[in-house]
């Protein structure tokens, strides 16, 4: 009797309203992650070019410049690195949340995930300038990421894996679909966590399938590029294309790798033909592939048995 409310007990907390809650408030810090992570990290590229713009040697073997060129370079990079000290200290937790607009700082009551902005009507409640709907959108689409990845079959870490892999695409996305940046601190953690979950078997994938998923996956973008680039003369795809499909290849196996590649690519020529005839979108200029990678992972992860079914073989 005892055993079996400790498992009754066990399956209420895996339940997927208690991942469905859980996934509203990672879905907030995901806000914030979007938000800060972008500017912190070309606020550090920034300094690497400050302290590179100093480097005397360098620069003459880069640019073979003389004395008076070097230390025209060297003072460029010092007021760089002066402008970047004088700037308002910048992580994900400093400072607190804020309004984008008045930068009046959200009492907790108003920072509560959904209720919060709904509470407030979308809107600040200092200046009365209109809180963008992104934010609620983005927790309401990782509660309900996270309670569906609860109803997957498997073991509890199994659903812990998964959760934290969601977290890193719907943060992915949203950044590249901001900045056309995908950083290493999300895409190679996710390809570290495939692998490892696939060690400890928390995952149906075994380790040699994740390991050739991650490298088939890498492999298989950056052909594409290199191809590309041969033909056009003109970088296609980015690095971090390249390693967020290595990691979607490490976590769902080298078999998901068809289907991933098959959805990402057919909806976003579908949004990219629709861009360039209905909006005006230049044909040279970039549209971020990273979100229909990651909106192509979120497919392959929930309904992986069937897509692959359209791969005979795999």
């Amino acid at each position: 009797m005892a055993m079996t409310t400790d498992l009754n007990s066990l399956q209420g907390l895996l339940s997927p309203w208690v991942f469905g809650l859980l996934g509203l408030v990672i879905g907030s810090f995901l806000n914030v992650v979007i938000h800060r992570l972008p500017p912190m990290l070309e606020r550090e590229w920034l300094g690497d070019v400050a302290g590179y713009l100093q480097d005397d040697a360098a620069m003459q073997r880069v640019l073979g410049c003389g004395a008076a060129r070097c230390s025209e370079l060297a003072g460029q990079g010092q007021s760089l690195a002066s402008e970047l000290a004088q700037l308002p200290a910048l992580s994900l937790s400093r400072p607190r949340s804020r309004c984008p607009h008045c930068s009046h700082p959200l009492p907790w009551h108003e920072n509560i995930p959904l209720i919060g902005w709904l509470r407030l009507g979308g809107k600040c409640a200092d200046c009365g300038q209109r809180i963008s709907l992104r934010y609620p959108l983005v927790e309401a689409l990782t509660g309900a990421l996270f309670a569906a990845a609860s109803m997957l079959a498997g073991p509890p870490g199994g659903t812990v894996v998964y959760c934290v892999a969601l977290s890193l695409l719907v943060a992915a996305a949203f950044i590249d679909l901001d900045t056309t940046l995908l950083p290493d601190d999300l895409t190679l953690p996710l390809v570290g966590l495939g692998l490892a979950a696939a060690w400890l078997q928390w995952t149906p994938v075994t380790l040699v399938d994740a390991a050739l998923g991650a490298m088939f996956g890498y492999g298989s973008l950056w052909a594409v590029a290199f191809c590309y680039k041969l033909l056009r003369g003109m970088q296609g795809m980015a690095e971090g294309d390249f390693k967020l499909l290595a990691g979607l290849g490490a976590l769902l196996g080298w078999q998901a790798l068809p289907s991933i590649i098959l959805l990402s690519s057919a909806v976003g020529a579908a949004v990219g033909i629709f861009m360039i005839v209905a909006r005006g979108h230049g044909r040279n200029t970039p549209i971020p592939f990273g979100p229909f990678l990651a909106g192509g992972g979120m497919a392959a992860l929930f309904f992986g048995t069937q897509l692959n079914r359209m791969w005979p073989g795999l």
